[in-house]
């Protein structure tokens, strides 16, 4: 069954459009991650306004795959030195990612009187398909969980870049990609080699496979020194226009009718969250030595593609912050589930007074 009937194709071109326009008026605005921030923000408004927009999976794909192809060629042999070091700050900023999550949920169930197992996946640091599919099969509301996730995003995407706008974090980035020029020929093996690589990882059920395929690939291409080429600036701005629909169209007209006080929850304690992870970022920075914007951006709660591309955009440690949050979202979507379980068997133990 084809992913595009001939009735999707009108409302697939009007959101890539509304999309393509916000991003070019956040440009000239001069806004952060315009090309992200503006669909993100105009889809969602026109959705809950009951505009009809469709943007099938395949093209958050295609973004993810920009964004991973584009961060992997970061990952030079000295780029790849410099990580090893990070390796114990990286561990133990997973350890705070479920702890903060763990957290959160506690003061989501508090705050909103929902189930503490829809509280726990709502909250837990992961991606928002992973952490519904997983709160599903232990009797979490799919729903909530996903609204939740998507409120949390996009806060994220919307707090953390204008606060660094506004306080002039720019260009502090060391590092930079293998290579800057653009090679057609090389590029056209390039887009073979990651797209094999997505096609793997997808292969295998593993979570964000268009992000983490691609970046494998570019990682052990511009590790041995292999530079095929660098992605164009319009295929990355194209990543994040789809990136940003693919968000933005999320939220229904049912999304601000769902339980007021449950997303007016969602939002205290994602703010909390950010406020968290930034004092954590912040003192891990102190101990590592790392970029305080960096060590921000790297402990945040928000996704792999949307917080890496933050970084590369304001040139913040972009390798960094990538290999905090593929590490924290690999090892969170493995032990999600047997967390839970020792949660709920301790919590019952308790309750029995064993």
């Amino acid at each position: 069954m084809p992913f595009l009937s001939r009735a999707d194709l009108p409302r697939l071109i009007l959101t890539l459009l509304l999309g393509f326009i916000a991003a070019n008026l956040c440009v000239w605005l001069n806004t952060p991650l315009p090309w992200m921030i503006g669909p993100l923000f105009a889809t969602a408004a026109a959705r809950m306004s009951n505009v009809h927009l469709y943007c099938p999976v395949q093209v958050r794909e295609a973004g993810q795959w920009a964004i991973g192809t584009s961060l992997g060629l970061y990952f030079t042999p000295t780029v790849l030195k410099v990580l090893a070091s990070y390796i114990g700050f990286i561990a133990v900023g997973v350890v705070f990612a479920v702890m903060l999550g763990i957290a959160c949920g506690w003061l989501l169930h508090k705050l909103s009187g929902v189930n503490q197992t829809t509280a726990f996946f709502a909250m837990a640091v992961g991606g928002a398909s992973e952490m519904a599919a997983q709160g599903e099969r232990h009797g979490a509301a799919v729903d909530r969980v996903a609204a939740a996730h998507s409120l949390r995003i996009m806060m994220v995407v919307a707090i953390i870049p204008f606060a660094f706008k506004f306080w002039g974090v720019h260009g502090l980035d060391p590092f930079m990609p293998g290579t800057r020029i653009v090679n057609y020929g090389g590029l056209a093996i390039l887009v073979a080699l990651t797209s094999l690589g997505a096609l793997g990882i997808k292969r295998l059920d593993w979570p964000n496979a268009w992000v983490i395929g691609p970046l494998a690939i570019a990682i052990a291409l511009t590790s041995f020194r292999i530079n095929l080429s660098a992605l164009p600036e319009w295929a990355v701005h194209f990543g994040q226009l789809f990136i940003g629909v693919s968000l933005g169209t999320r939220f229904t007209p049912e999304f601000l009718h769902t339980a007021p006080r449950y997303l007016f929850s969602v939002a205290l304690c994602g703010l909390a969250a950010l406020l968290l992870a930034a004092g954590f970022g912040l003192g891990l920075a102190y101990m590592s030595g790392m970029h305080p914007a960096t060590a921000i951006l790297a402990t945040s709660p928000g996704g792999i593609a949307e917080m890496s591309l933050t970084a590369k955009t304001l040139e913040l440690g972009v390798p960094i912050v990538t290999a905090f949050h593929v590490t924290r979202m690999s090892i969170l979507v493995l032990m999600i589930g047997p967390l839970f379980k020792s949660i709920r068997y301790f919590r019952a133990r308790r309750a029995s007074g064993i």
